[in-house]
Order: C-alpha cells, then structure tokens, then sequence
C-alpha cells in the first residue's frame, strides 16, 4: 500500500512555470511506477505523463516538449515540471502510482492502484 500526496500548484499566468511534487509513503517506492494525470471541469481524467521503474518517460503530445516527469527515490517522490504553461493546462493535477510494470506508456487510468487528492493548477490568459 502506497499514500500519495501531491503539492506546487496553484495560479500562473500563461507562460510561466510550476513544478508539481507527490510524496508517496512506504518503503517499496522503487517498485512502482508513476503517472500524472489532470481532470478539467466537464472533462474526463486525462493523462499527461508516466514514468517507469526504471526511469523510461512517457507524454501526451499535448505536453510534450513543455513539461517534464522525474523521480527521487531517496525523496519518495515524483515530480512534473511544467514550463510555458496554457490557459488550456488548467485542471486538477492528480499523482498515481502502480506497483508493475507501465501498460502502453502508463496512459490509462485503469492500470493505477493508488491516487492521489490532487492539486488545482490554474493558468490565466
């Protein structure tokens, strides 16, 4: 069993960065893989980036070139650097983590055991 917690959003004008961190508990971090995904209002949970156990990274095309996932192990923790942020960008940020191997780049849902509470990033024009 794994507990995340993420932090680092909040408000940014378009342009601008923020990094996002997710602590997760317990002592088996290294024995999962981790994703970020982000829910707009009205829309479905989507996914914006995975990281494998071994450090493989994967994107949606729409963040590609502009944010960026790594991993701490001695920290317990993931983060998603986001650079030249969008109006669009604006959602809730939630942190993920699945105790295998990632499935067709980490980009569903489905194959996460374990989620976060989220974190507001709100991008203004």
């Amino acid at each position: 069993q794994v507990q995340l917690v993420e932090s680092g959003g909040g408000l940014v004008q378009a342009g601008g960065s923020l990094r996002l961190s997710c602590a997760a508990s317990g002592r088996t971090f290294s024995s999962y893989a981790m994703g970020w995904f982000r829910q707009a209002p009205g829309k479905e949970r989507a996914f914006v980036a995975a990281i494998s156990r071994g450090g493989s990274t994967y994107y949606a095309d729409s963040v590609k070139g502009r944010f960026a996932i790594s991993r701490d192990g001695a920290k317990n923790a993931v983060y998603l650097q986001m650079n030249s942020l969008k109006p669009e960008d604006t959602a809730v940020y939630y942190c993920a983590a699945r105790p295998d191997v990632l499935l067709g780049g980490g980009r569903s849902t489905s194959q996460y055991d374990y989620w976060g509470q989220g974190t507001q990033v709100t991008v203004s024009s």
